[in-house]
């Protein structure tokens, strides 16, 4: 009898065994749904990059869903506002992690909120794809659950400042950064190519966060001679120093950077704004592989969400599609842990609004081939010339 009773014992130990994992499952999953958050600025200025960015991960959970969803699982999309302010992207990212119970994230405000909220991401050890703002500190060293999709910015202004250099020899250069991380960051990569290349820099300033009045700065510029400029703004920087540049009857030739690359501000700066540069690493709306993304978008979003479409709806939609794709991979009893080894093992996907994605063993960056464009005011659009 006792030996029966032991027997039994151990048979009842190992069906609790068995039956462990899935009372202790990874969060944001039922036999219905898979939630994944997401904390953006929806509302200020950069609610233009927030938002879009948004509507890029909406379009490819639309598409998603539309197809069944991962593995007959319904994606719910949740999304936090934090009005592109730093002690709300962490208090976001903490309620869709521990209050809503998310089971990853997707791409996250910007630069200076992502580095802070890293440590959080971090401890909770949640599968996180980066879109929004790629800076090295997200992948340098390598985090075992967070990935980037996207670029660096020094490497997209020594690629911007190279091609103007080459196509602009001997010429006097002026620059200005804002004074945060984005700044120091476009700072560096100037550096490293006025170092390489000698070049000639007669005006180099700073701007205050915020700032809206750039007369001073721009009347600087003038006076210093300089022929090449670099406009280290993100939005409304760059439209008031173009605007302040028109009205000193000086055009420059002038690059800007991809944050600000996007058709409302071209709009805001009318002729000012014609014939800039830019660099990018998703493909503009104006050529074949934009046109077909607009085309894919229009019947999964609302009308008002249309119109928000940006260069961020690409890098969103992106992200998005790789993330789907690895968690699909998991099969029907996806977890952190196989959706972090399936990011890893990502090889050349294919999402039609950049070059191939791809991470590896201890590689947490897709590092996008760059393009160079510039503008065209009067269809309000950037065109490749690279």
């Amino acid at each position: 009898m006792i030996k029966h009773l032991a027997v039994a014992s151990l048979l009842l130990s190992a069906s609790c065994l068995d039956i462990g994992p899935a009372v202790a499952a990874d969060p944001g999953i039922t036999d219905t749904e898979i939630l994944i958050g997401d904390v953006e600025p929806l509302t200020g200025p950069p609610a233009l990059l927030g938002v879009a960015a948004s509507i890029g991960h909406k379009i490819a959970i639309a598409e998603a869903n539309a197809a069944g969803g991962i593995n007959g699982r319904k994606i719910k999309y949740v999304l936090e506002d934090d009005g592109y302010v730093t002690a709300r992207t962490i208090q976001g990212v903490k309620k869709v992690i521990d209050v809503d119970k998310v089971f990853a994230m997707i791409g996250i405000s910007g630069s200076g909120q992502s580095i802070a909220v890293m440590p959080v991401l971090e401890k909770s050890g949640i599968p996180t794809v980066i879109d929004v703002a790629p800076v090295k500190f997200l992948w340098e060293p390598p985090r075992k659950n967070v990935f980037v999709v996207g670029q660096s910015y020094e490497e997209g202004i020594i690629h911007l400042v190279n091609f103007l250099a080459d196509k602009n020899p001997g010429k006097k250069w002026g620059l200005i950064t804002q004074d945060d991380d984005y700044g120091i960051t476009v700072r560096d990569g100037f550096d490293s190519v006025v170092k390489a290349k000698k070049l000639n820099v007669v005006y180099s300033g700073n701007y205050k966060k915020g700032q809206q009045d750039f007369s001073s700065d721009m009347l600087q510029l003038k006076d210093s001679g300089a022929e090449v400029f670099l406009a280290g703004g993100i939005i409304a920087e760059n439209i008031a120093m173009m605007k302040e540049l028109e009205k000193l009857s000086i055009k420059p030739v002038t690059g800007i950077f991809w944050p600000g690359r996007i058709e409302p501000v071209l709009k805001l700066m009318g002729p000012a704004g014609d014939g800039i540069y830019a660099v990018d690493y998703v493909e503009p709306f104006a050529g074949a592989a934009g046109k077909a993304f607009l085309e894919k978008a229009k019947p999964l979003v609302s009308e008002a969400e249309f119109k928000g479409i940006n260069r961020y709806t690409m890098t969103g939609y992106a992200a998005a599609k790789v993330l789907i794709a690895a968690i699909e991979r998991c099969g029907k009893q996806p977890t952190w842990a196989c959706t972090i080894a399936e990011l890893e093992k990502t090889k050349n996907v294919e999402t039609g609004v950049m070059a191939p994605i791809s991470f590896g063993p201890g590689v947490r960056f897709s590092n996008q081939k760059l393009q160079i464009m510039q503008a065209d005011a009067a269809t309000l659009s950037f065109k490749p010339v690279e």
